[in-house]
């Protein structure tokens, strides 16, 4: 009995000293790997083009384009984590830096000795792209010898949208830019049919969630009159691509709004 009594003993210590082996394993594993993060800090350029590609500051990576967003980054297990995505690091030395793109491919960078390279990088902030011109149209269109005066105005705000891009080397980015709100009203002679403020989020059921997010309202076209009432449509599109969705926007005689997917 003593014997076997020994034996649990020793089985229990042993499993106890294997889950502490799994536990500390699993540490190790999501430990940043700080040498590696100080090896790069500096301005990295590509190997061949030697056009320059971020700077290394901290635990942020900085881009020289004026629109690109700052990202935090670091490096756990061999891999680049920058901005929501993780790269394979390749090869690192004090000097040289090779991982892997979104696409698989390689990205060979070298850190820059020229204090040229430095002036990539003269600006306080990145610039968050936005059209600060409010778009005004109005006209009167009739229907059953009924005159009707509509009017849009297209107002630029500073609600942030951030759409993330892909540079040359392949490596996501994030872009900001601003939204528009547009304002609509309808009129039947004196009387105010409708006025109301359009926002983005209010199409949303009408196109993809994940498409909304980095989509900004640019604009909305007078269609046609006809006995449902005056026919808008609006357009949402992600900045500098050419994936957009038209939406019907109908404002009806008795001041109620409908919406209605035209084509993507």
């Amino acid at each position: 009995m003593k014997g076997m009594f020994f034996m649990m003993i020793s089985c229990s210590v042993i499993l106890v000293a294997c889950f502490s082996c799994v536990g500390g394993t699993s540490s190790t594993l999501n430990t940043e790997n700080l040498e590696a993060k100080a090896m790069l800090q500096g301005i990295w350029v590509e190997d061949n083009t030697e056009e320059v590609v971020f700077r290394v500051d901290g635990d942020t990576v900085y881009y020289p384009d004026d629109s690109s967003q700052p990202s935090y980054f670091r490096i756990v297990n061999d891999s680049l984590e920058l901005g929501g995505y993780r790269y394979a690091v390749v090869q690192q030395t004090e000097h040289t830096f090779c991982f892997l793109n979104q696409a698989g491919d390689d990205v060979k960078l070298r850190k820059s000795t020229s204090s040229a390279d430095s002036l990539a990088f003269c600006r306080h902030q990145p610039e968050m792209i936005s059209s600060s011109v409010v778009v005004k149209r109005d006209s009167v269109v009739l229907y059953n010898g009924e005159r009707y005066h509509w009017y849009v105005a297209i107002n630029p705000t500073k609600y942030q949208v951030t759409k993330t891009s892909y540079n040359s080397e392949g490596v996501g980015v994030e872009n900001v830019y601003y939204d528009n709100i547009i304002h609509i009203s309808l009129y039947h002679g004196a009387k105010r049919l409708f006025s109301r403020d359009m926002k983005k989020q209010m199409y949303e059921g009408k196109v993809p969630n994940e498409f909304l997010s980095q989509a900004i309202l640019g604009g909305m076209a007078y269609d046609y009159i006809d006995a449902k009432g005056v026919h808008f449509n609006a357009t949402l599109c992600v900045p500098e691509e050419a994936s957009c969705y038209m939406i019907e926007t109908l404002v009806g005689f008795d001041g109620q709004l409908s919406m209605n997917l035209l084509e993507y």
